[in-house]
């Protein structure tokens, strides 16, 4: 049987100069053997899992494989000793304890603080599902359902069961899980509604970075923007997306001429320095609402977090310097 995700193999297991044999069950189903290699195999090299992949020294069930073979309940893993990197990363450490929102035998869903990556890579050593593992290191299976950018708060699903999180994947590609954002941008936003379809491309900078940009030759974006508030210089927008591009509210609203405030990459920089003297010290952009048909059970779920307290209050110093001529029946402390 599988043993928890960050401790199937230690350390010194790894070097041992010994064949280990692993017995799948359904909480690997469905999963890559290049995925499932890299994830059980902590500290070792993403160049050397594929290394004995591509040798054969990985064999499923007594047979080569592939990395792109998916395995099934009762396969026999066979893997062989495995060498360490040149550095040990730092232990990951406890860290806080996430808000949950929602949670059941397959299904977790925490109130993300801003400033966490979701995971680890690209030069951050650990992120919030690395943590989650460590604090319970009796889950057989933690993963994440989908992501959100470091400096965005709000709903995060995380699956507790493979087979959650193939539907769970599933749902969100054919759009079966509706999703709300909360934004402040520059401008007054004057529409109450408006659908935005916009085509996104995703490029890759000299610099290693993401950047994306409206497009024709890019991929189908549609967001579904509605008016929350609105003062003299600002707008708070809800926007609903009905895909789940890179970045997409991001440079959707930016491309509009509503750049998000706080917005490091595709904001209005001169803003954002001003914004920052003024308590803002982040994106004003927030996971708010996630609807769905929960995929074991089919019980409709509506999860909601609340505007975090930075948020919130950068919202009260604007009502204090600026007129609300939008929304003026709504509390701000209850969006």
């Amino acid at each position: 049987m599988d043993k928890p995700a960050d401790s199937i193999f230690n350390m010194k297991e790894l070097s041992k100069a010994s064949v280990t044999r692993r017995q799948i069950d359904e909480g690997a189903e469905g999963q890559r053997i290049d995925n499932y290699l890299l994830r059980i195999c902590k500290g070792v090299p993403k160049s050397h899992v594929y290394r004995i992949l591509r040798s054969g020294e990985v064999r499923v069930n007594s047979k080569r494989i592939g990395p792109d073979y998916r395995l099934q309940p009762g396969d026999e893993v066979r893997v062989p000793p495995l060498r360490l990197g040149a550095g040990n990363k730092p232990a990951v450490p406890v860290g806080r304890e996430y808000r949950i929102v929602y949670e059941d035998d397959g299904l977790l869903a925490i109130d993300k603080p801003a400033g966490m990556a979701v995971h680890g890579g690209s030069g951050v050593s650990f992120g919030i599902i690395e943590q989650l593992r460590r604090q319970r290191p009796e889950a057989r299976f933690l993963e994440l359902a989908h992501r959100l950018d470091r400096e965005t708060s709000g709903l995060l699903l995380i699956a507790k069961k493979r087979s959650i999180l193939t539907a769970l994947h599933e749902m969100f590609r054919t759009g079966r899980i509706k999703k709300r954002y909360l934004a402040l941008v520059k401008g007054r936003w004057l529409e109450p509604l408006r659908n935005v379809k916009l085509p996104l491309l995703k490029q890759l900078a000299e610099d290693g970075t993401r950047r994306v940009s409206v497009s024709p030759e890019g991929k189908a974006a549609h967001s579904i923007v509605r008016l929350v508030a609105r003062w003299d210089n600002f707008s708070l927008v809800g926007v609903e997306l009905e895909t789940g591009r890179t970045h997409q509210i991001r440079v959707h609203l930016t491309h509009l001429g509503f750049p998000l405030c706080g917005d490091d990459k595709y904001g209005d920089f001169a803003l954002n320095k001003i914004l920052q003297k003024q308590g803002l010290g982040r994106m004003f952009l927030h996971s708010a609402q996630l609807a769905f048909d929960h995929p074991a059970t089919g019980v409709h779920l509506e999860l909601a977090a609340r505007l975090p307290d930075d948020l919130q209050g950068f919202l009260g110093r604007l009502e204090e310097s600026e007129t609300r001529d939008y929304g003026s029946e709504l509390p701000i402390d209850s969006v």
